[in-house]
């Protein structure tokens, strides 16, 4: 099982810790990406990691704002999003895939999802 937690209400400017964590499975042995569905759109990948923690995707309008890192002592995975713009908004996903095309410019996901955690970027 994979949760997400700490999305909520932020003004622009600010930031937003998210984070994925899971029970039964360690996220070290899986590809992580953090996707975005805002309403009446397509999901879309955010960000992604390896298994090796050596590649990593970031869309292009999150990329000098957003971070992604793994805690492996703890099986966490986290999105930092700092400067968050209203286009951020959004239900974000975690996935641990088990299908995977990740490179520095794609990513494209398949696996074990998460219920999602909502952002929403308002002043």
């Amino acid at each position: 099982q994979v949760v997400e937690s700490g999305g909520g209400v932020v003004q622009p400017g600010g930031s937003l810790r998210l984070s994925c964590s899971a029970s039964g499975i360690s996220l070290d042995d899986y590809v992580i990406g953090w996707f975005r569905q805002a309403p009446g759109r397509d999901r879309e990948a955010v960000s992604c990691v390896n298994k090796e923690n050596t590649t990593f995707y970031y869309k292009d309008s999150v990329k000098g704002r957003f971070t992604i890192s793994r805690d492996s002592a703890n099986n966490v995975v986290s999105l930092q999003m700092n400067n968050v713009l209203p286009l951020d908004s959004g239900d974000y996903y975690c996935v641990a895939a088990s299908s995977t095309i990740i490179a520095r410019n794609v990513c494209i996901l398949d696996g074990i999802w998460g219920q999602g955690t909502q952002v929403t970027v308002s002043p």
